[in-house]
Parts: C-alpha cells; sequence; structure tokens
C-alpha cells in the first residue's frame, strides 16, 4: 500500500500531470471508458496539501470536457444526416426523431448539464444534439457552463476528502469517490422515478432506439422537423 501510495503522489504531483488531467477529460467526452471523474476527484484530494494547485485543476479539467463534447457532438452532427435519411415515416424511428427533436428543442440545454454527471450518458446526449442539428452556439454555452460546473464538483469533492483526511490521501479519495457515487445513484433514481410516471405512449417512442441513435431538429428550427441536415 505504501509503494502504491507513492507512486500516486508522484504522479499527482508531476507537473505532467495537468496535461494527463486534460488530455483525459476531453477523451472522456466521446470515448467514456476513461476515468476522468476519479482522476479529478484524486486530483482535489491532493491540491488541499498544495500540490497541484486546484485552480489549475478545474481550469484544465472544464477545458478538456468542454473540448470532448464538442467531439462527440460534431461525430453525431457528421453521422446524422444518415440516419435521418433512413427513417420512413410510420416507422418506430421516424417516430424516435420527433420525439428527439422536441425533447432537445425544449430542454436540450438542462438535458446536457444534467448528463454530464451521469458516466456514458453524457456521451450519448452529446451525440444525439449533433445529430439532431442543435444551434452549436447554444450547445457551446451549455456545454461551458456543464463542464465548468462538473470540474468544479469533482475537485471541491476531493478537496473536501482532502481536508479531512490530511495525513491518509487513500481515505480522501475512498470519501471523494463515494460521495461521487451518491450523487450519480441520487440523479439515476430521478431519473428512473420520471420514467415510471411517463404515459406508455411516451415510454414506447422514448424506447423506439437508444438514445445515440435518435434524430430530429434543435435549436430554432422546427423541433419535429425530419430532413435533411443542414450543409448535407
Amino acid at each position: 500500500m505504501d509503494g502504491l501510495m507513492g507512486m500516486v503522489d508522484t504522479a499527482v504531483t508531476s507537473p505532467w500531470f495537468y496535461l494527463v488531467l486534460f488530455a483525459v477529460a476531453a477523451i472522456d467526452g466521446f470515448f467514456p471508458v476513461v476515468p476522468s471523474e476519479s482522476m479529478v476527484i484524486t486530483a482535489g484530494v491532493y491540491a488541499a496539501s498544495g500540490q497541484p494547485e486546484l485552480a489549475p485543476v478545474v481550469a484544465l479539467a472544464a477545458a478538456g470536457a468542454f473540448l470532448g463534447d464538442h467531439v462527440s457532438y460534431l461525430v453525431g452532427r457528421r453521422a446524422g444526416g444518415r440516419l435521418v435519411r433512413a427513417a420512413r415515416p410510420g416507422t418506430r424511428r421516424h417516430a424516435a426523431l420527433g420525439w428527439a427533436g422536441r425533447t432537445m428543442a425544449e430542454r436540450g440545454g438542462l438535458i446536457l448539464v444534467v448528463a454530464r454527471y451521469v458516466p456514458g450518458g453524457r456521451t450519448a446526449v452529446t451525440l444525439t444534439m449533433g445529430a439532431v442539428g442543435f444551434r452549436l452556439r447554444s450547445f457551446s454555452l451549455f456545454a461551458a457552463v456543464a463542464a465548468v460546473s462538473w470540474a468544479l464538483y469533482g475537485a471541491l469533492l476531493g478537496y473536501v476528502g482532502g481536508v479531512a483526511f490530511e495525513d491518509d490521501p487513500l481515505k480522501g479519495v475512498a470519501v471523494g469517490l463515494g460521495l461521487a457515487l451518491g450523487v450519480t445513484a441520487a440523479v439515476e433514481v430521478v431519473r428512473f422515478a420520471r420514467r415510471r410516471r411517463r404515459g406508455p405512449v411516451d415510454a414506447e417512442v422514448a424506447d423506439a432506439g437508444p438514445v445515440g441513435s435518435l434524430e430530429g431538429s434543435g435549436g430554432r428550427r422546427p423541433a419535429a422537423r425530419v430532413g435533411p441536415m443542414p450543409g448535407e
């Protein structure tokens, strides 16, 4: 255990850690198997002792998350046209397109911010927002809010654990991760409760396909329109 903690200490206090943190946060935006949240929390724990510094941790984690979300959005935007053209009126996919467009047009920004706290969900939402043609300017605004709030949340969770367990960073990391898992569980419970309250028709449309396959249009264009994407 002492050897493991020594390796963690060396890695987190290295000047290269900032660059690695940025890269991991960015990759996690479109490849959600990278533990970016755990890394931010761990950085927050060690920031309580002064190295790394808290402000750069928050800034670089937020910048990386913002970049990764835009990569995912652009991938969805590129693939969206093909999926839209393949949807025939009257099919489940066509119904899903209209549902996705209406949902994103009405509350896409809120969904994006909340999804940043759901591992895997953030990528599905950003892909979908690109596919349905949600306005890039609006997407960037909400992505910035989501990225900054997420970075602050993770770093401060770790920082609180680091202050509480100054002489035992491992316990600080455990407390930070435990709190993060608790928040994620609470979000999932709320989502489950909302799904249960939906009517059978809405539930059928919502389940017409995986979130990442839904198409429509967003921003200020008519939400239910299904047709070629702009520029295609």
